[in-house]
């Protein structure tokens, strides 16, 4: 590998040599700099954030929530952090979604780095289970979030042309300020309906960040796929969508701020047009051609997920009967776990065993966040306490099956590094 490297390099000199003669001195100082600056790296070979993070986040996911929901509901105790709802919608945006999010994102990084992540983001956890509304959890909270946050929005911002790459830096600025948003109610003696629009404007920002990277995952997934059965998919991104999409989900955002009363009805419309826009796009994918793959029928319902999220919170809106707390629910839950576990398993598998379905069977975990999805919106078969029980079960069976999972493709991996040693040294 490194000698292909070489060879491509020195080859770009002599092409630039021949077409700028005046440069011939500038193109060896490259080489001389290849050799000295740009090869050690390639030897370091820095290892993926998401070999770290991942499994730290499924595991935390896999028993913050059972304990949340135990403590919430009385059956044992748990710290003053898990008590109460918003302790545990906080954990599982700000603790558990924005470290997956980090972790596909972040790419190779040094060591140092990963575990300086982990080790603020451990401090934040501890802080803000044992005092989670004290000025130094805070402090620390804020920290991680904004330290994640300037890491990973200059992806978009900085490199991005068009204003729909752009916008998925801007969500992930949102989140850091809803984060800091959240501590500034928690510190004041602020009135609930601010607080829903808080919690409304973080889940709007999460489910527009899984619009847009799950539609840039998908899209190329399922091209590539139907290419290997000689079919071909004319719609892919489909950029009028995306941006029609967009536009009206940030329209929303805005109104969600406004104190007037035709709000409601006005963002209801909105996110019943932004439903109906999405449903036409993923139909568009042909997602029956993709039977074979679990992988991509996974990440498909995880998506469906956002939409039936979006119809909930208009209905939410329109109507006393269906509390706003539960609609949520179907994007923090349905769309949020399956698209989590979907994108972690895939892309760990596809680094390690360079296949993203090469274990069928671990997609079908993913069943069992749907079912917690649906329990959690409390059936009329069910007590509420019962449902919430059998969700957090779902919930935690799934994402302790992907923490397993994970951990034997890191054993795998490291095994496989341990032979290519072996046979370098040989």
């Amino acid at each position: 590998m490194t000698a292909y490297f070489l060879e491509h390099h020195l080859i770009f000199n002599r092409h630039f040599t021949i077409l700028n003669p005046k440069h011939t001195f500038n193109a060896r100082l490259d080489t001389l700099t290849f050799y000295k600056r740009i090869l050690p790296l390639m030897k370091a070979k820095l290892p993926f954030a998401h070999t770290y993070w991942f499994p730290l986040a499924a595991l935390y996911s896999a028993l913050t929530l059972p304990l949340s929901v135990g403590g919430q509901l009385g059956w044992f105790t748990v710290p003053a952090g898990l008590q109460y709802a918003w302790g545990h919608g906080h954990e599982m945006i700000f603790g558990f979604a924005l470290l997956v999010i980090a972790g596909y994102l972040a790419g190779p990084q040094p060591k140092t780095y990963i575990f300086s992540v982990i080790g603020l983001w451990l401090a934040a956890r501890v802080s803000f289970w044992v005092a989670p509304i004290s000025m130094i959890t805070a402090i620390i909270d804020i920290a991680f979030v904004g330290t994640l946050v300037w890491k990973l929005s200059p992806i978009f911002l900085r490199t991005a042309k068009k204003w729909r790459n752009k916008s998925a830096g801007f969500v992930l600025i949102g989140l850091g300020i809803a984060a800091l948003g959240f501590h500034m109610v928690m510190q004041s003696d602020q009135s609930d309906d601010l607080s829903l629009r808080l919690l409304l404007e973080t889940v709007l920002l999460l489910s527009i960040l899984m619009f847009y990277m799950g539609g840039r995952i998908i899209a190329p997934a399922l091209a590539g796929h139907f290419q290997s059965q000689n079919r071909f998919l004319k719609d892919r991104v489909q950029p009028r969508f995306e941006g029609s999409i967009l536009i009206l989900l940030f329209l929303v955002l805005v109104l969600n701020l406004l104190p007037f009363a035709w709000v409601k009805f006005t963002i209801a419309a909105i996110l019943l047009s932004s439903a109906l826009l999405c449903v036409v796009r993923v139909l568009r994918w042909r997602p029956w051609w993709s039977y074979g793959r679990a992988d991509l029928l996974a990440m498909l319902l995880g998506y469906s997920w956002i939409i039936v999220g979006w119809v909930c919170i208009a209905l939410s809106l329109l109507t006393a009967n269906f509390p706003i707390t539960k609609a949520l629910h179907a994007i923090t839950i349905g769309a949020l776990g399956t698209l989590t576990f979907t994108v972690m398993s895939r892309t760990r598998s596809h680094r390690v065993l360079r296949d993203t379905n090469a274990k069928p069977f671990v997609f079908v975990l993913a069943l069992l966040i749907t079912a917690a999805a649906l329990l959690r919106l409390n059936p009329i078969w069910l007590g509420y306490s019962q449902s919430i029980l059998l969700a957090a079960c779902c919930w935690s069976f799934a994402f302790i099956g992907l923490f397993a999972w994970l951990m034997r493709l890191n054993k795998i991996e490291k095994k496989v590094k341990r032979q290519r040693q072996l046979m370098q040294d040989k």
